[in-house]
């Protein structure tokens, strides 16, 4: 049986407004310091569960956890994919156009598009501190499945506290998939990825972490998030 597709407009009536502003990016590896601008834009509240991206693409990566959790084992390749796919189910213009490189170098974006994207690692560390400076929006026992109350497995969605924007599990549970080119000169085609997961420590649930892997990775405690510019 096919499963039941779920309303593109419901998850748009439920992301998060986003109000434009700055943040600065730090490179721990390099010590360098950025200032990045960030415009408006929607943010969902919590990553891509099981059941969304089955209502999508008609199934999910094998898993024992349940529709509620964060998908995983989905690359970033994967997300881009999703993303277009989600757009167009509900009438609106992909963001990405895609090719046969198996590095993912030939995906761009359409940055006029209306449709599901994934966030930048600017927006996503903007939209994870909502506001704050320190090293997380909150106690990490409250906001965040890690290692240490996690019982080694992913939860689901929105079971810890949101931050002041209204958005859960910016900080542990799953790590989420990113735009960004790490630094193309160095690792080549590897991405961002951002926030942490159930089975780290809390040196790895920052706001700041950075962390990067090839766009073809695959491991059960990496998902994403969408976005959609105004």
């Amino acid at each position: 049986m096919s499963p039941e597709p779920m309303p593109p407009q419901a998850i748009t009536e439920h992301m998060v407004e986003i109000p434009a502003g700055n943040v600065f990016l730090r490179d721990e590896g390099t010590k360098a310091t950025w200032k990045v601008g960030v415009e408006s834009f929607r943010m969902a509240p919590h990553p891509v569960t099981r059941e969304l991206y089955r209502a999508v693409l008609g199934e999910a990566p094998a898993s024992a956890a349940g529709p509620r959790t964060p998908v995983t084992e989905v690359s970033w390749k994967d997300a881009v994919l999703f993303c277009n796919l989600l757009s167009r189910a509900g009438g609106l213009d992909p963001c990405y156009s895609t090719g046969d490189d198996p590095d993912g170098l030939d995906v761009v974006r359409d940055e006029t598009a209306g449709g599901y994207r994934l966030p930048t690692e600017a927006e996503w560390e903007y939209a994870c501190r909502a506001g704050t400076s320190g090293v997380r929006y909150g106690e990490l026992d409250e906001i965040a499945w890690y290692r240490e109350n996690s019982g080694g497995e992913v939860h689901d969605v929105a079971t810890r506290a949101p931050n002041a924007w209204g958005l859960y599990d910016m900080i542990g549970n799953v790590w989420e998939w990113c735009w960004d080119l790490y630094d193309p000169g160095v690792y080549g085609p590897y991405r961002v990825f951002r926030g942490g997961s159930a089975y780290d420590p809390p040196r790895g649930c920052r706001a700041s972490c950075r962390r990067k892997s090839h766009p073809t990775l695959r491991i059960d405690d990496l998902g994403f998030r969408l976005a959609r510019s105004p």
